[in-house]
């Protein structure tokens, strides 16, 4: 498995760091550009309004200064006065003609407008509205005209200075705005750069877990992200956070599967041990009764052909219990539904009692029912009866002659646990004061091919099983959405099993 992934230094990150910074950078560049711009805009109205002012007032003086004085009707005079700034436009109008136009110029002088420059103030009318007029020679200026019942008359000022000051005010905020953004790109990749320096951490995780070979061979301890990247208070720390978990589910799963490997390879040795040998030793007698001058132990004794069936026999049942018990097992992995109906609890344990008691007469039977009525069960009768005959027939063949064995059917009431909710259960217990289970087969008393003798053999005499009878108990009880438990000490040994109540 060839996989890669973009580390903390690789393209990945650049190209990520690159498009956060030309964002948060157009972003500051779109700010600063309306700033500006509604800053030019209002002080230029601010600007303008101010000179509208001026030039209103400039109208007036010179209507006032016109009205004192005696001369002609292209009298400007009045620009001689005191305090008219430079460039000040000042015309008389005669039936609403320009007859007369003067502006006042940087000697403090006036000087006459041509007929090209008096053209340009044509049409503007004595109501008092400001006009913007472009003038050959002079520039662009504001002008109004006042009339009423004074002496009609023009005055105007130049726009030179309001320009002048809108433009410097446009070139200081885009060196302010130019620097402001370089320095804000910079600060702006420097922050960026630091956080996702983590995230960049935990992707070059990712891709130390990603090559490692996980579909073959045995896996070590998987990487982990640091703890300081796991922060839950940042993005980044959550991603960390959530890659561990992840990676911490992935190596449960692995440990599964070498287990569930294990204990499958271990399934197959047990099955293909239990059926090697009744098939050597239908093998061997086959090969007796064909024909064969030595019997199937070894020896030179000859067997009768009828004793030679007999235990041909013997061994394919026994291999068939196998095989049935095997498939059985398997159905119940498969999750195959059981045949269901209402059983009467206490007439089935006293059943499965009354034949353990014909089997094994040299025991002391007992049977306890402490319930308040009849109690039923939803169950497969069939199974929940082989549930308790191999319990049983587990207290008879492990435990000596004389062993008392007590059966107890009763109900109680269950607390909700992680395994079932509340409510009523029935409890089927089966004690012994037999010698025991040994400490260290406990654990494992439930899984399949599970016996206190390791070496499989079987003892002359004896009777044994093949292993599976618990197994299968436990998966039909948990088939039946019950559980089974069992303590067991030198004396004592008690197996436990839950069943929920029929409805």
């Amino acid at each position: 498995m060839d996989v890669t992934a973009p580390t903390g230094g690789g393209l990945g990150w650049r190209s990520l760091r690159v498009r956060l910074v030309l964002f948060v950078s157009v972003t500051l560049v779109v700010v600063c550009t309306a700033m500006a711009l509604t800053t030019v805009f209002v002080q230029r109205v601010y600007l303008l309004g101010d000179l509208d002012q001026r030039v209103t007032d400039a109208a007036e003086r010179s209507q006032g200064g016109l009205q004192r004085r005696t001369g002609g009707a292209t009298d400007l005079g009045f620009l001689n006065e005191r305090g008219q700034p430079t460039g000040t436009l000042a015309a008389r109008f005669a039936d609403g003609e320009i007859i007369a136009a003067e502006v006042v110029t940087a000697d403090g002088h006036q000087q006459t407008l041509t007929a090209a420059q008096r053209a340009a103030l044509e049409g503007i009318t004595a109501d008092g509205s400001l006009h913007t007029r472009t003038i050959p020679g002079l520039g662009t200026y504001r002008v109004t005209a006042l009339g009423g019942d004074g002496v009609p008359v023009l005055a105007g000022l130049p726009m030179a200075d309001v320009q002048r000051v809108i433009d410097r005010l446009v070139v200081v905020e885009t060196v302010i705005a130019g620097g402001g953004l370089a320095a804000a790109a910079c600060a702006s990749a420097v922050v960026i750069r630091r956080q996702l320096r983590p995230l960049g951490r935990v992707a070059a995780t990712a891709a130390e877990v990603a090559r490692v070979p996980l579909d073959r061979g045995e896996v070590a301890a998987l990487a982990r992200v640091e703890t300081r990247d796991t922060d839950p208070g940042t993005e980044a720390g959550q991603v960390g956070a959530v890659l561990n978990r992840l990676i911490d589910h992935v190596e449960s799963s692995l440990a599964e599967r070498r287990r569930t490997e294990q204990r499958m390879r271990r399934f197959l040795a047990d099955a293909s041990h239990e059926l090697r040998t009744p098939l050597a030793s239908i093998a061997g007698y086959a090969e007796y009764m064909n024909g064969g001058d030595r019997s199937p132990a070894g020896g030179d004794r000859t067997i009768e052909p009828e004793l030679a069936w007999h235990r041909v026999s013997a061994q394919s049942a026994r291999m068939t219990d196998l095989v049935e018990d095997l498939l059985l097992l398997a159905r119940l992995d498969e999750g195959r539904p059981l045949e269901l109906a209402e059983v009467n609890l206490a007439t089935l344990v006293a059943e499965a009692v009354w034949d353990a008691q014909a089997a094994g007469g040299g025991h002391d039977w007992q049977l306890a029912l402490r319930l308040d009525g009849p109690v039923s069960v939803v169950a497969d009768p069939s199974r929940l009866h082989q549930v308790v005959a191999n319990l049983l027939a587990n207290a008879r063949v492990h435990t000596p002659e004389g062993t008392k064995i007590t059966v107890v059917v009763e109900t109680v009431e269950t607390v909700a646990d992680a395994g079932a909710a509340a409510g009523p259960r029935c409890v089927i217990r089966i004690r012994d004061n037999g010698p025991g289970i040994p400490p260290g087969l406990l654990p494992t008393i439930f899984e399949r091919f599970t016996r206190a003798d390791a070496s499989r053999s079987r003892t002359a005499g004896k009777e044994g099983g093949s292993g599976l009878g618990l197994a299968i108990v436990a998966a039909l009880v948990e088939a039946h959405g019950g559980r089974i438990g069992v303590e067991s000490e030198p004396g004592r040994t008690e197996f436990t099993v839950t069943l929920p109540l029929g409805r």
